[in-house]
């Protein structure tokens, strides 16, 4: 088996670095889906819903460029077009949410993605001994995971 220079395998990292290329389209796509209802959101939450989408645009931002900066950890070499965003991302698209509630199931439904994605990486990368993608991973999780819970608790929904 071959080793890259973080003393992985090469072909591991490969497979890694394109599932997190997977997840940088659908973290792409989640952003831009955060700053378009940060910017529309109206009604009487508006006070309380504008600041959170700002937290959590800023959030997905900086998840972004962690992504990113590992994807080139790992050898390869990150998405960086919007023509492959939308190609790669499942992530729904949120075009004109301003209403509150249909903007905090947004943020769910595109979280629930994002999630899917993170857990099949964090799988791939226990079994190939790939801690720092490993680490990364469970912090997103376990962080979307909370986010999850408070956006569901604020729709009276359950988990």
């Amino acid at each position: 088996m071959k080793l890259n220079s973080i003393g992985l395998s090469e072909k591991d990292s490969k497979t890694v670095s394109e599932d997190l290329n997977e997840l940088l389209a659908n973290f792409q796509r989640y952003y831009q889906n955060l700053r378009g209802i940060h910017w529309n959101v109206k009604g009487k939450r508006f006070f309380e819903l504008h600041p959170k989408f700002e937290e959590l645009y800023d959030d997905a931002n900086e998840k972004v460029d962690m992504i990113a900066e590992r994807i080139l950890t790992l050898g390869g070499v990150p998405l960086h077009t919007f023509e492959d965003y939308i190609k790669t991302s499942k992530v729904p698209v949120g075009k004109n949410v301003s209403n509150d509630e249909d903007s905090i199931r947004l943020i769910v439904d595109s979280l629930k993605e994002l999630l899917v994605i993170e857990r099949r990486i964090l799988d791939a990368t226990d079994k190939s001994g790939d801690e720092g993608t490993n680490a990364m991973m469970s912090d997103f999780i376990t962080e979307q995971e909370k986010t999850v819970w408070m956006m569901k608790a604020w729709l009276a929904e359950e988990i």
